[in-house]
């Protein structure tokens, strides 16, 4: 799909505020609502839009701790690779994980209470079983920049 001016002025504003009524989105965008609501749906349609989400505060929910996983795999044939990924999809305290190419096999954005919580994560799932050889975890020390918004 080819997106014109209008369709990133939708999608700006979309990112920021998602549950934002058709009829204020059409009139920040320069619509008005039955065209702006038939670009929306169309966008949504081809797959532009995925989903909508609510964005949560990690550390209001108890997970107040972030964690940069690097993983090494025991070997980068089709059956380990798939056995990670499956084991990775499982685990809701991965809120995202990476095949890489570089030094390591992946990388995972882990998300959990404390380091104790991280140590039981780890030990539990980031094992052989998994497919999993080495890991190297980085504990960021601040956060200072963190968004969703995509650059349009």
């Amino acid at each position: 799909m080819r997106l014109d001016e209008t369709d990133r002025r939708i999608l700006r504003v979309l990112q920021r505020e998602g549950r934002i009524a058709n009829a204020e989105l059409a009139e920040r965008v320069g619509l008005s609502p039955s065209p702006c609501l038939r670009r929306v749906r169309l966008l949504e349609e081809a797959g532009v839009i995925e989903r909508y989400v609510a964005v949560l505060a990690p550390a209001r929910l108890g997970l107040s701790m972030t964690l940069f996983t690097r993983v090494w795999l025991m070997t980068q044939d089709a059956e380990t690779i798939d056995r990670f990924v499956a084991a990775m999809l499982r685990l809701d305290q991965v809120m995202e994980c990476y095949i890489v190419l570089g030094e390591c096999d992946a990388m995972l954005r882990v998300v959990v209470a404390d380091l104790d919580d991280y140590r039981r994560f780890q030990t539990t799932h980031l094992t052989r079983a998994n497919g999993i050889a080495n890991v190297k975890t980085d504990l960021p020390s601040q956060v200072v920049k963190r968004s969703y918004e995509l650059p349009l």
